[in-house]
């Protein structure tokens, strides 16, 4: 069962207004939803997305599905998945489940990619909630009932750019920091990130924090859903995306830069975790 609470689908003559505005260029909402996903319920859109799509889970969870990777989003979770991706959402047992969505796109839109990548979002956040969230929603909603008058979607752009914000920047204000994060999870991440062109094997990450390798990946695992080295993994990814859409590096130096032996390895982990190939997404994002 899968149940429309809420639904609004911009014209494409607003969205062609839209794309020629220059308040609007940069960065419009083209539709927005809340779905409401009765237990094993499957939601997979029909080809290729065409805009970047934001998904807020409110309410139970589900399993996302995108190129290999499956992961579970939770209440106050939530992803954004650039467009030019297929993917697949199942509900687990629990009912209902609760999801909100906004579709979006823009001229200046892929300059966003490097903080909300498939990657980087599909892996939860620790300190991910802003109070005003569910009124930016209910705002837009609200007032995307009264029309597309310049004026209107002026002010639904601008209140979407601020819930926007609060998702790609939720990890980096201090209001959004919560003090029982924990403190390994921490430094592992630390120490991964400063350590982006090595290749650390399990032990090495585990002995730096101080843990046996057993029990830091069990924690690890609870708090993001992957294991250490399959998220050092995704963070190599994630720079490489910077590399490819901000550096006119071959793709072999990017490989050796962080850490890769193997440029070929380098195209197949990228192409399993991204779902297309280097050099495909640094054509996609010259387009």
């Amino acid at each position: 069962m899968l149940v429309k609470k809420r639904f609004s689908k911009i014209p494409t003559f607003v969205n062609e207004a839209q794309k020629m505005d220059p308040l609007t260029a940069d960065l419009y909402l083209c539709e927005t939803s809340e779905l409401l996903f009765g237990k094993k319920t499957a939601w997979k859109p029909d080809g290729q997305l065409q805009n970047h799509i934001l998904i807020y889970c409110t309410k139970g969870e589900a399993e996302l599905i995108l190129a290999a990777d499956h992961v579970i989003l939770r209440q106050e979770q939530y992803c954004i998945i650039p467009k030019g991706f297929t993917f697949e959402m199942i509900t687990r047992q629990i009912e209902p489940s609760v999801f909100i969505t906004c579709q979006f796109n823009g001229s200046k839109s892929n300059i966003l990619e490097q903080d909300f990548t498939v990657v980087r979002d599909l892996v939860p956040s620790i300190s991910n909630r802003v109070a005003n969230r569910k009124m930016l929603f209910d705002e837009i909603f609200s007032n995307l009932s009264r029309g597309y008058l310049n004026a209107n979607m002026h002010y639904i752009n601008f209140t979407f750019a601020h819930l926007l914000a609060t998702f790609v920047f939720a990890s980096k204000t201090s209001e959004d920091i919560e003090v029982e994060e924990n403190p390994v999870i921490q430094q592992t991440i630390r120490f991964m990130e400063q350590n982006i062109d090595k290749k650390l094997s399990l032990k090495e990450i585990a002995d730096e924090v101080g843990y046996s390798f057993t029990y830091l990946s069990t924690i690890f695992r609870k708090e993001t859903n992957y294991s250490p080295l399959s998220y050092f993994s995704h963070l190599k990814i994630t720079k490489s995306c910077e590399y490819l859409d901000q550096t006119k590096l071959k793709i072999k130096q990017i490989a050796f830069m962080l850490g890769y032996s193997d440029p070929y390895y380098f195209s197949k982990d990228f192409q399993k975790k991204m779902g297309v190939s280097p050099r495909n997404y640094r054509n996609r994002m010259k387009g």
